[in-house]
Order: C-alpha cells, then sequence, then structure tokens
C-alpha cells in the first residue's frame, strides 16, 4: 500500500510539472495571433487551422478534472459550490495520505523534548548529535520530511486544476483545442474584449457563450462543438476575473469582493497552519510522559517558515491568477483544519494511553529512589560519626552465604544430639577410634573389620607373657 502511494504521489508530481510546463499551449496562442480584422467567421476557421489537436501528458489528469468539475457545477448550478465540493473531493481521496502526513507531523512534535534532550546532551558535537537524532527517528519511524511532502500535494493538484479553470470550453465542455480556438476567436472577432492578457481569453470567452451559441452552430468549425452558458459568479463576485491589489482603485461590491478572496485564502491558510501547530504540541512529552511546552515551543521554530511561506504563496495566487483558484485554496483550508483537529484528537487518545504508562514507570523508579534515599538517611543518623564498617555488596554477600552455612551446621549437630549420636566434632578425623589419623587415598573404614581389634596391641600382649 505504501509503494503505491509513493508511486501515485510521483505520478500525479510528474504530471502536474508537466501541466505547468507545457499546459499553456494551443488555444490562447492561437487566438492571440488571429487578427481582429477579420470577420468572426474567418476568425474562427484560421484559429481552428493553427491549432493543433493533441493529448498531451499532462491531459491525463486535466481531462478527469474537467468531468468531475463539469458534473458538480451542472449538480449545482453554482460554479463556486462546484469549486468547494471538488476540493472536498479531492480532500476525501487525499485521505490516507493526510493520515499518514498528520501521523508523522505528531510523532515529531511528540519527540520534540527528546530532540531537545540529545542537543543538551551532545553540545557542540554535531556529528554525534545528529547521528543521535537520525537513530530516535529510525526507532520511532518518523520521516523527518514526511509531513512537509505531504502537505504539499494539494498545492500539486492545483497545478492541473488551474489549467482546467483557465480553459473550460476544452476541459469542462469537453472540446478539441482546435474547436476552443476557433469559439475564442470569433467571440472576440465580434467586439467582445476578452482583457489585456491573451492567457485568459478561453476563460473570459466561455461568460459569453449564450450570447454566441446559435451563431457558432452555423460556423461550420464550430457546428458541432459542445456549447452551453457557464456562470462563473458566486456570491455576488465574478470567479473568472483576476483580483487586484490595489483596494483603494476598487468599486462596487464585485471588486471588492474579488480583493477580499485573496485575502481571506493566505488567512486561512495561516489560521490552519496556527491550529494545526498548537494541537500538535500537545502531543510532545518527554521520557516519563510529562508534557513538555519549552521544547515544543522550540520546536516550532523551524515551522515559522512554513507559517510565513504558505500565507505569502496564497496571497500570490490569489493576485495573479482568477479567483476561481482562491476558492478552491480557501475550501482546501477550511477541510484541512477539520481533518486535523479530529485525527490529532484520535492520535492523542493513543499517545495518552502511551504516556500513562511512561508516568506509571517513572513513578516507580521515583519511588525506589526515595526508598534508597530514605534508607541511607537512617544510616547516617544511626552513624553519625561516618565510621561504618565495609558494607559492600561482596562483603555483604559473603557473610549472609557464611552466616547461612553455620546456621545450618549448628542445626544439623542439634538434631544428632537429639538422635544421641556423637557431635561432628568428637568423631575422629578418620572416622575409627583406632586410627584416628589413618586417612590415606585408599582409606576405608571397615579395612581391618568391626570386631578385628588393632594390630598394635598384640605385640603389648606378648610382652607382658
Amino acid at each position: 500500500m505504501k509503494r503505491f502511494l509513493a508511486l501515485l504521489l510521483a505520478l500525479i508530481l510528474v504530471l502536474s510539472l508537466t501541466a505547468c510546463a507545457f499546459g499553456g499551449s494551443g488555444t490562447t496562442a492561437a487566438s492571440a495571433s488571429t487578427s481582429t480584422s477579420l470577420s468572426p467567421e474567418e476568425a474562427a476557421n484560421a484559429a481552428a487551422a493553427k491549432t493543433k489537436d493533441s493529448f498531451g501528458i499532462a491531459d491525463i489528469i486535466k481531462v478527469p478534472f474537467g468531468y468531475v468539475l463539469d458534473w458538480l457545477y451542472e449538480f449545482t448550478n453554482n460554479y463556486g459550490v462546484a469549486l468547494i465540493l471538488f476540493s472536498l473531493i479531492i480532500k476525501l481521496v487525499l485521505y490516507p495520505l493526510s493520515v499518514k502526513s498528520k501521523k508523522s507531523m505528531l510523532k515529531m512534535s511528540r519527540i520534540s523534548p527528546l530532540v531537545k534532550a540529545l542537543e543538551v546532551k551532545y553540545g557542540d558535537d554535531k556529528q554525534k548529535y545528529q547521528q543521535a537524532v537520525t537513530e530516535l527517528y529510525k526507532e520511532e519511524g518518523v520521516s523527518m520530511t514526511g509531513g512537509c511532502v505531504w502537505s504539499f500535494i494539494p498545492l500539486l493538484i492545483m497545478l492541473p486544476l488551474y489549467y482546467v479553470i483557465r480553459e473550460p470550453i476544452t476541459y469542462m465542455l469537453h472540446n478539441a483545442r482546435s474547436v476552443s480556438a476557433a469559439v475564442v476567436a470569433y467571440i472576440q472577432a465580434s467586439g467582445i474584449n476578452l482583457g489585456a492578457s491573451s492567457y485568459y481569453h478561453e476563460l473570459a470567452a466561455a461568460g459569453h457563450l449564450g450570447e454566441f451559441a446559435e451563431e457558432l452552430k452555423n460556423v461550420a468549425v464550430t457546428a458541432s462543438a459542445h456549447l452551453r452558458s457557464i456562470d462563473f459568479s458566486f456570491l455576488g463576485v465574478d470567479l473568472a476575473s483576476i483580483p487586484t491589489w490595489k483596494v483603494w482603485e476598487c468599486e462596487g461590491w464585485s471588486e471588492i469582493g474579488l480583493f477580499l478572496i485573496p485575502v481571506l485564502s493566505g488567512g486561512f491558510q495561516m489560521l490552519s497552519m496556527f491550529i494545526s501547530q498548537k494541537m500538535n504540541n500537545q502531543v510532545a512529552t518527554n521520557a516519563n510522559g510529562e508534557k513538555d511546552e519549552a521544547a515544543a515551543k522550540a520546536a516550532n521554530q523551524s515551522t515559522m517558515t512554513m507559517m510565513i511561506m504558505m500565507p505569502v504563496m496564497s496571497l500570490w495566487i490569489g493576485f495573479s491568477m482568477p479567483a476561481a483558484i482562491s476558492i478552491y485554496w480557501i475550501a482546501q483550508a477550511v477541510f484541512g483544519t477539520i481533518q486535523d483537529y479530529f485525527l490529532t484528537i484520535h492520535y492523542r487518545k493513543i499517545y495518552d494511553a502511551e504516556d500513562e504508562v511512561k508516568q506509571r514507570i517513572a513513578a516507580q523508579k521515583r519511588a525506589e529512589e526515595e526508598e534508597k534515599e530514605r534508607q541511607r538517611a537512617l544510616r547516617r543518623e544511626q552513624n553519625p560519626d561516618g565510621i561504618m564498617d565495609n558494607v559492600s555488596k561482596k562483603k555483604l554477600k559473603q557473610q549472609e552465604k557464611d552466616a547461612a552455612v553455620a546456621a545450618a551446621k549448628e542445626f544439623e549437630a542439634k538434631k544428632k544430639v537429639t538422635a544421641g549420636e556423637a557431635p561432628e566434632e568428637d568423631k575422629p578425623v578418620s572416622g575409627d577410634p583406632a586410627r584416628p589419623y589413618a586417612r590415606g587415598r585408599a582409606y576405608s573404614v571397615r579395612r581391618y573389620g568391626e570386631e578385628e581389634k588393632p594390630a598394635s596391641d598384640e605385640p603389648a600382649k606378648e610382652t607382658e607373657e
């Protein structure tokens, strides 16, 4: 499963970058080069002739996106709502990757106190510190770049979505590039101002399809085109327009609303990252399972760049591209915040259980240390002068062993006295009263027989006789 997700991410990345590099071809270039002195029909034929109907690698993503966005627009009959639902679908599809990203980010926040402790331990020895951090990440199963990499996936998806929004006649209405170029050229030659930037002529022309639908059916090159009116308005704002940052030049709600959309996009991005960071800090604990807010705050310094970069990028996107892109970006931030909230609650339950175990072990160790300290204090109280016997562990063990052996011997001696036997120390060394010291290698108590008298007595008798 992990390999499949990695391959899917790599495919999305390649196709998205391809769309960014080679997406701006065909329709826009042909319509821009069409002479405005031609009649609408001649301009349409000329634009169609100059445009090649090709299917690029990036279309593998852009064409399905176009079908999804078109279906959502027909379902809701509102372009802004369609974009919001499109963003929700993307979130649901990428949910497994989002879970992986959140888990990695939480683990990094969780072990930040341990990383801080390693930094204090190794001091200026950066090499050992890096090795220790790498081993810690490996033991905890944390990827140093996992959380950041997965969080960039919505941005990668936004690249092909941008072309789908920019070229709705081609992707939402499912027309060939040559047909789309002909439609744009016809509307422009009819006297409609499609804006100064030829890059967005197809988007601007899509808003006038209802006016020229009947006329375009009478032109051979556009007779079989799929044409219908697309309403880009959302809450009184034209999402096909590019907002201006010159707020002092804005007149009316339509222009002020356009200005506010990029601002809201950047604001929601910053709010989303701030909430995520605060919730991640709640799982940062040390080796004893206790919260370490100081280490968590220190770890947050590494993410400050991200907190600044993402809102600034959102503002740049909002003021340089159609407002529809910012609507998608706002929806991503809102859905991402909700998703992070529930994922954090889920993982906090798991981490809280782990912290309870760590706290229990730490409490037990503290109790053992307190007991040892109490015993040491008691010994100091009993011997205030500090004169103490040899109480090393080895000496104490030997003393206990000798005492146990002595007690066992004493018990056996008492047992034999009670049974009427002579104590062990009263018996001769050899075991034979007649030969008390004859105890060699071949010694045997019964060697001479039990009734046999010692030979040493016989010469004495003979002498007497």
